[in-house]
């Protein structure tokens, strides 16, 4: 929510008090390990899963430490965000990635938790083309890819030629090499899915070419990239733009298809679902709706789509019937 967050307790208290979360997602900050598992301890929920970023040739004992502190908190899975350029200043290459992974892999389960690696601007995987090419890597070495998908960073640029521009991916998108429309057959999205490799499904709206966030700006006055759009009509005053529900249908139609996959493929990975709301200049810094606000409703939404799915299949089984019977 606006200004600063609350105390910890108060936020394991709120989330608790929703009612529409089973637990806590944040990597206990340094520091602050204790309160963090004393709030969990209180209000019965869980950490079990949290994140953080990394520069390879800087921070591996880093990522051992997270990896460790994840395990005595009671966490099941650590994500890693892993910057696009190396400690020495070089763009990291695939091979560097898979380096990094299979590093991470095998420290992790040592201790007896799970890693995943996420989509993401400004780290290696902002062209999107590199997530299939490290996860064919990874499978090679007899070692399962651990994805997570977070598709406010593909959505982000659809239909936006300067974030494709941004990544080189530009003139593939226009020659129709990668699709990021979730609707067009063929997507990113639903190749993805199709590998059975997402583990952990990062929930946050976006609009396709969305408006930046033109209440913050970066070091060089550049406005925050459009990576959070509110799922819920903002009140007046709270958002910098207009605001268009048809504008979510994107997004809605991707978490459809992961909720699909997972009720009909037996053996699906998913096992973390998340909201997403966050206050960073590329998402929701000074903006003046609630983040909590809106992070209960997209729960609320997954929740009730999740029962509808379930229904849909249940009618479609009782129809079958009826048709044997005929």
């Amino acid at each position: 929510m606006p200004g600063s967050p609350p105390p910890i307790d108060d936020q394991f208290r709120m989330v608790k008090e929703s009612g529409v979360f089973d637990y806590f997602d944040r990597l206990p900050q340094p520091g602050l390990e204790k309160e963090y598992i004393s709030a969990a301890q209180k209000h019965d929920l869980p950490i079990l899963t949290g994140l953080w970023t990394y520069t390879k040739g800087k921070d591996e004992e880093l990522l051992v430490n997270n990896l460790k502190l994840t395990r005595e908190t009671g966490g099941e899975c650590h994500n890693i965000m892993l910057y696009a350029t190396h400690a020495d200043g070089h763009p990291v290459s695939n091979a560097e990635v898979v380096e990094f992974y299979l590093f991470a892999y095998e420290q992790a389960q040592r201790i007896g938790v799970e890693i995943t690696f996420e989509v993401h601007i400004y780290m290696w995987s902002e062209d999107l083309r590199r997530m299939n090419q490290v996860a064919d890597l990874v499978q090679k070495r007899g070692v399962p890819f651990n994805f997570l998908l977070d598709h406010s960073h593909v959505l982000l640029k659809l239909d936006n030629a300067e974030e494709q521009e941004r990544c080189g991916m530009r003139s593939a998108v226009e020659a129709g090499d990668i699709i990021l429309d979730p609707f067009e057959i063929g997507n990113i999205i639903d190749d993805w899915i199709g590998r059975n490799m997402t583990l952990w499904h990062a929930v946050r709206p976006v609009a396709p070419n969305g408006p930046k966030n033109l209440w913050a700006r970066d070091e060089h006055g550049n406005f925050g990239r459009a990576c959070q759009y509110p799922f819920t009509r903002p009140r007046p005053g709270e958002f910098h733009s207009e605001w268009f529900a048809y504008k979510l249908q994107p997004f809605k139609e991707i978490v459809r298809k992961v909720l699909v996959h997972h009720r009909d493929a037996p053996d699906s990975r998913l096992r973390y679902v998340t909201t997403e709301i966050i206050d960073l200049i590329d998402y929701g810094q000074n903006t003046r709706y609630s983040l909590f606000e809106q992070s209960v409703a997209i729960a609320t939404w997954i929740r009730d789509l999740w029962q509808n799915l379930n229904l849909d299949t249940a009618n479609d089984d009782r129809v079958a019937a009826a048709e044997k019977l005929a």
